[in-house]
């Protein structure tokens, strides 16, 4: 049993995301993006129009869209001069674009012209920066399959509880961009994470910069009022520390924290079932003395780590399934969030759900490095 937990603090043992107490509010400069002027209109002629004379060499062909705009085009003719052929692209200007993107992104970033919320999110940050880098591992290293994404909510909020594992807490950071990238609304999965990620100077930074805070009810309930997905893990460092031996076999899910969030903001509880986090580092040992001495929750022994040293850190290829389960409704239970045998039974059938799913996928993958 935690500290926290001895002391009765509604903490919740998730070791991701990190809050940001009194982070700065939403900000931005104001600045507006320059509109496009509208076309002048030509001035009429006097003079006779001695364009009609010509025979009509007009085509019903479409207008190519890659080069000169059509505005420019119609403007010309209507002045009476030669359009000229439609301008191709060249080679070189998608990277032109892409040089002229990336300026303006750090012009914006220097300038402090972007928005970041109550928590600290940005995300411009997180749709340019990190996932990105999070679609490439997820898509092309761990050639991630995601089924269900219609459980999830088009609008408003949802609570999603998933299962952990991984000695390195990839699974939620797989889990928050892939559900962006396939679900419709391009929704963001706001994680809740463990007090030890928010100790951590850089990694509570980013924790915070892609939207995540800290376990608990108080933020937990605030973000579910305005209607956000968040995302929690209720195993915490049990699930993402534990031995290979006992890999997709959830562990315990603490004092049910999450749903009593959820009761309390009426939010439905969507579980999501992650195969493919435990094998990317199969934790063979833990060094229980030397975790102390660094006041960290384990210190994992792996096939590549620490024998080969930074390299250990990468993570091996497994294939991923992640499925999301038809929601789970709360709103009828609101009055009972304070109702310790509601809050355990609604834990273990969330718990007992995801379970059963982990062991569908699992006979779906009978390869862990298959393709």
């Amino acid at each position: 049993m935690s500290g926290a937990e001895e002391r009765g603090e509604a903490r919740w043992n998730v070791p991701l995301a990190v809050p940001a107490p009194g982070a700065e509010p939403a900000r931005r400069n104001g600045h507006r993006r320059p509109t496009m002027a509208a076309a002048e209109p030509v001035p009429a002629s006097d003079e006779p129009d001695h364009a009609t004379d010509e025979p009509d060499t007009s085509t019903d062909e479409p207008e190519i869209a890659t080069g000169e705009p059509a505005r420019a085009r119609a403007d010309a003719a209507a002045a009476g001069t030669s359009p000229g052929p439609a301008v191709v692209d060249r080679p070189g200007d998608h990277w032109d674009r892409r040089v002229a993107k990336g300026l303006a992104f750090l012009r914006r970033r220097l300038s402090g012209d972007y928005e970041v919320d109550e928590f600290g999110f940005d995300p411009e940050l997180t749709d340019a920066v990190f996932h990105p880098l999070l679609r490439l591992l997820y898509r092309d290293w761990f050639r991630t399959e995601i089924s269900g994404v219609e459980h999830l909510p088009d609008v408003g909020a949802g609570l999603v509880v998933g299962n952990h594992s991984g000695t390195v807490a990839l699974d939620a950071l797989v889990l928050a961009a892939a559900l962006h990238d396939r679900h419709p609304a391009r929704r963001y999965l706001r994680l809740l994470g463990a007090d030890l990620v928010f100790r951590m100077p850089v990694v509570s930074e980013l924790a915070r910069k892609t939207g995540g805070t800290v376990a608990c009810n108080p933020d937990a309930e605030r973000l579910l009022g305005n209607g956000e997905l968040v995302g929690v893990f209720p195993e915490g460092f049990k699930g993402v520390g534990k031995l290979y031996a006992d890999r997709y076999k959830l562990q315990r899910f603490g004092r049910g924290g999450f749903v009593s969030a959820a009761l309390r903001t009426g939010t439905p509880i969507v579980p999501v079932a992650i195969v493919g986090g435990e094998e990317i580092y199969p934790m063979l040992a833990d060094i229980k003395p030397l975790a102390r001495l660094l006041k960290l929750p384990y210190f994992p022994v792996t096939p590549t780590f620490p024998w080969l040293g930074p390299l250990g850190m990468v993570p091996l290829p497994s294939k991923w399934l992640i499925e999301f389960c038809p929601p789970i409704p709360t709103a009828h239970l609101r009055d009972s969030a304070d109702d310790p045998l509601v809050v355990f039974n609604l834990a273990d059938q969330v718990r007992e759900t995801i379970q059963q799913t982990l062991h569908k996928l699992l006979e779906r993958r009978p390869d862990p490095f298959g393709p």
